[in-house]
């Protein structure tokens, strides 16, 4: 052994009897579980820089960039977060969390919905990728690599710096990790046009519980096919993914077009329901209703529903199909921007007109915390009457916030275009054909006090919607994650029958086929959460 490597390993395990020494645990685990990294990363120089402990003041810095949702809180913090910066890394991690029964939650983006990558009410660490965040574009091929550590405004950014003719069909918010968003799905502006990003991943690269590095070859079509849509989580933790772009003329055009209930709304938006899913699958017209204004100073809230579109295309084209398909929104030529697709990104995340395009770097989470914030999830097969629409309206107007406040924001996001075209079956997310759209329920509040009142009322907006919407199961998306619709049962022993009550509601009929895939891939279940899918024991 050379000097430098004793020295090497000297100053590591030096480290390591600090951390030890130190009053951050009691936990004979973690105890265990760093002794085992001992021997499996020695590299002294990036040791600090991966293994964060309570009492390194990265810890809280970290820490405190996980979550943009207030609400999610824990009995338990990670007792280690771990920010690997290469493959080998990782793979120790779950060698050693694996030998010492050590849980682990992954963690890309931090947008979790119910904070399942970065929570627990067990004892656990977190592998955090944000150090993984490499993107490599082939133009060529029209390709990309993107590792799971990537934001989609860093994917958008990258693609446009190499190619004005290229895109990717992704979420509207620049901050999502790329790591959940794909593989729940990727719902977009375009999906109408293209379809969902998991329709577009054409390689991956995987870390099994045996810490093996697969490929797709490797991993076989079975597994390939559940990470596509199923939840990555579930199966192993996704290095990277490779993803076909997508050709995108020069200019498309959008607009954002507002209307009151004054304004004719509700006849709007029953009018919209009937034609959101047929038009052009050049357009996609996305319907936001928000309960606006405030319960400050006496002043009366009113009900807003905004006409978001994008069309892959000229204003000229735009304007002949909504005056064919929607004449009652009477949009005019002033109302319509054309603009690059890049441009487009900025638009639909409320950016100004003009900002630079180097906002889409800007991955740090801690400044984008939106407060506190309850998300569910619908899917509508045949159109809400009139008096379903009043009813709704009846609804909204019950949000009160008497301290703080508190706003509502349905989004109805349409199908039909190329997500018809697929089959459900075709990958795990399966809300294809025969949904006119999909609502999510969005409910935010200023503080902790208000947590309970604002959740009730989601939920019993949600209850009020149960006959206006699908059935048998009734549907969910699972990038929209809802612990209401059930929950695993603590520990290893994950209960098929009881995964199946929200199973079936993310994945319809798929769900048996991923529990299959789960079976055969990580028997022992030791990629699990509060809603990962189950292996089938004996």
């Amino acid at each position: 052994m050379t000097t430098l490597n004793k020295l090497t390993i000297f100053l590591f395990n030096l480290f390591l009897s600090i951390c030890l020494s130190s009053s951050w645990t009691n936990n004979t685990h973690d105890h265990d579980f760093l002794e085992c990294l001992s021997h499996k990363i020695m590299n002294s120089n990036s040791t600090t820089q991966v293994i964060h402990i309570p009492k390194n003041s990265s810890y809280s810095t970290i820490l405190k960039s996980f979550s943009t949702n207030l609400r999610i809180t824990s009995n338990f913090k990670p007792s280690i977060i771990f920010t690997p910066l290469k493959e080998s890394q990782i793979q120790a991690t779950i060698h050693c969390s694996k030998k010492h029964d050590q849980q682990i939650r992954i963690r890309s983006g931090g947008h979790d919905y119910e904070g399942l990558s970065y929570v627990s009410e067990s004892p656990f660490i977190v592998i955090d990728l944000r150090n993984l965040r490499s993107i490599s574009i082939d133009t060529e091929k029209k390709t990309a690599w993107i590792q799971s550590g990537a934001t989609l405004g860093e994917v958008y950014y990258r693609i446009a710096e190499n190619s004005k003719k290229l895109a990717f069909v992704s979420g509207i918010c620049p901050t999502v990790g790329v790591g959940g968003h794909f593989s729940g799905g990727g719902y977009s502006m375009m999906s109408r046009k293209f379809g969902m990003a998991v329709d577009h991943i054409i390689d991956a690269k995987l870390i099994d519980a045996n810490g093996q590095i697969q490929d797709r070859e490797s991993m076989g079509e079975d597994l390939f096919w559940a990470i596509r849509g199923g939840g990555g989580t579930s199966f192993g933790l996704i290095i990277s993914w490779k993803v076909k772009l997508l050709d995108i003329p020069e200019k498309v055009t959008v607009f954002n077009v507002p209307r009151t209930l004054e304004q004719n709304g509700t006849q709007l938006v029953y009018k919209w329901q009937h034609i959101a899913d047929k038009v052009d699958d050049n357009l996609l017209i996305r319907l936001f209703l928000r309960n606006s204004g405030s319960r400050f100073g006496g002043g009366k809230r009113s009900i807003h529903a905004f006409f978001t579109t994008m069309f892959v295309g000229g204003v000229d084209e735009l304007l002949h199909e909504m005056q064919k398909r929607f004449p009652e929104l009477g949009l005019m030529k002033e109302d319509c921007i054309e603009m690059s697709w890049i441009e487009s990104v900025l638009f639909f995340a409320n950016y100004p007109r003009g900002t630079s395009l180097d906002v889409l770097l800007n991955w740090n989470t801690t400044t984008n915390q939106i407060g506190f914030f309850k998300g569910k999830s619908d899917y509508v097969q045949r159109p809400i009457s009139i008096n379903g629409i009043k009813g709704m309206w009846k609804q909204l107007n019950q949000l009160v916030g008497e301290n703080s406040f508190s706003g509502v924001e349905l989004q109805f996001s349409p199908c039909g275009g190329k997500l018809s075209d697929i089959s459900e079956s075709e990958t795990p997310f399966p809300h294809r054909d025969g949904n006119i759209f999909m609502i999510h329920y969005a409910v935010y509040w200023g503080g902790m006090e208000d947590s309970k009142r604002n959740i009730a009322w989601s939920r019993k907006l949600y209850k009020y919607m149960a006959k206006y919407v699908s059935k048998s199961p009734r549907a969910a998306y699972f990038n929209y994650r809802d612990l209401d619709l059930g929950v695993n049962n603590k520990g290893i022993n994950t209960s098929y029958v009881k995964a199946r009550i929200w199973g079936v509601k993310y994945f319809k009929n798929n769900f048996d086929r991923l529990v299959k895939v789960k079976t055969k891939i990580d028997p022992t279940n030791f990629f699990r959460n509060e809603q990962s899918i189950p292996p089938l024991l004996s």
